[in-house]
């Protein structure tokens, strides 16, 4: 599994009567090259000076299935000619206008994000000659966003069974989501995923390749073998439904049945998140795609005396996201006493926290990010031990005070700006609200 790679179109934007728009054809080759150094898929378009052009690079862009516009003015240019690409391929642009004191290419910029404010169209400039730098990271932290963006509307989260009783957050609002996020929901029936998970052909082998690549077993293998049928049917699923991830309502009835499922199924790529919570796993994916790591699937549990908090569920992480593979145990899951669960301390390091709920006609989307410290084994599950650059207390107000949720999913690494940058594209439907702390003011 990989971070999501943007797919750019690039062009150069000028007036021909302009000062510099003999520069046009080299600008776009030089930005095309050092985003495809940077990791995108460039796609040279060459030079937009006319209304033709402008929809034929528009044309190009849709054909390719591309993810953004990265446009590189070298002059002034009319703001038409953005509007007419647009409107062959409605995609969120980056702007690199190249100084120039006589070009007007910085006034050509202004003029363009204007009519695109106007009109709720994404957009982001930095200015600077097209080199690596800071100004290079900002315009590769705005095209992972639209890359996001652009995955999340194909996305597909199966729901296999329902929600937790007595769990309001978690429930989708499904056109919302659609909307706003981009995912669709695909019901499963739990019935059947249960008795799929029972006749899967292979899975006491299964079983017994799992056990063997654990620290310690604690279970019998009656529960081994239906939990690894159960992994083995979830893939299945996955595979027919064309799934990006899957919410398994396991609480109360179906504890433990599959959260060797969610650990092993983490690593391929496929998170499958807990209670139901369809929200929650459109968050993991959001994260791994932003990250190229599984995510952890958590609840804010107590702060300790100096002032990081535990985040963990009950044992369905993924096993790439424990400190040492050697201390992970399959044991039963928690007040259930039954299934087969992954208990394990999580792996330090920078981590961002997401929590998704519906609000509204929308969603809500709040982020946090910390730094991820060693810990012991003080909750029966995956504890995952974070220290924030604020006090605990001060963040506990700040959610409370918000309406936060109680999931949270967390990632390993920093993309608080790529998600600020994707909520912009996403549009008004989305809420985002990030947790910033200076001085002795209050967080939010």
């Amino acid at each position: 599994m990989g971070a999501v790679n943007p797919r750019v179109g690039v062009a150069a934007l000028c007036s021909p009567m302009e000062v510099g728009a003999d520069r046009a054809p080299q600008a776009a080759a030089e930005l095309s090259q050092l985003l495809a150094q940077s990791g995108c898929e460039a796609v040279d378009l060459g030079v937009v000076d006319t209304p033709g052009a402008a929809s034929a690079a528009g044309l190009r862009l849709a054909d390719g299935h591309l993810d953004a516009l990265a446009a590189a003015p070298v002059t002034w240019f009319e703001d038409y000619l953005v509007l007419d690409l647009l409107e062959e391929c409605n995609l969120p642009i980056l702007f690199w206008p190249l100084p120039g004191m006589e070009t007007g290419a910085l006034c050509g910029a202004q003029q363009a994000t204007c009519c695109l404010r106007q009109l709720d169209k994404p957009a982001m400039t930095v200015f600077s000659p097209v080199s690596a730098g800071a100004n290079l990271d900002r315009g590769m932290s705005f095209l992972r966003a639209a890359a996001l963006h652009r995955r999340m509307r194909r996305a597909r989260i199966g729901l296999a069974g329902r929600r937790v009783s007595g769990m309001t957050e978690v429930a989708p609002n499904e056109f919302a989501l659609k909307k706003t996020i981009g995912a669709r929901v695909a019901p499963l029936d739990m019935a059947s995923l249960v008795a799929a998970a029972r006749e899967a052909p292979g899975k006491e082998e299964y079983w017994s390749r799992l056990k063997s690549g654990a620290g310690a077993v604690r279970v019998p293998d009656e529960s081994g073998h239906f939990a690894a049928g159960m992994t083995l049917a979830i893939r299945e699923a996955v595979r027919r439904e064309g799934l990006s991830g899957l919410a398994f309502g396991c609480y109360p009835d179906f504890m433990g049945c599959a959260c060797l499922a969610a650990s092993i199924l983490a690593d391929e790529g496929v998170p499958v998140g807990c209670e139901g919570d369809v929200n929650g796993v459109a968050g993991m994916i959001m994260l791994n795609l932003l990250t190229g790591q599984p995510a952890h699937n958590t609840d804010w549990l107590d702060p300790l005396p100096d002032e990081s908090v535990v985040f963990s569920h009950c044992g369905s992480g993924s096993h790439a996201l424990a400190e040492r593979r050697q201390d992970i145990v399959l044991a039963p899951v928690r007040l259930a006493n039954s299934g087969v669960c992954s208990l394990f301390p999580a792996k330090p390091g920078a981590v961002t926290l997401v929590n998704l709920i519906p609000s509204g006609a929308g969603y809500q989307l709040a982020v946090m990010e910390g730094e991820a410290l060693r810990t012991d084994m003080v909750f029966p599950g995956n504890p995952l031990r974070v220290k924030f650059p604020r006090p605990a207390s001060e963040i506990i107000e700040w959610i409370h005070r918000e309406g936060i949720g109680h999931h949270w999913m967390a990632g390993y690494d920093r993309v608080a700006a790529e998600l600020g940058h994707w909520a912009a594209i996403a549009g008004p439907g989305v809420r985002m609200i990030e947790l910033r702390c200076s001085g002795n003011s209050n967080c939010g």
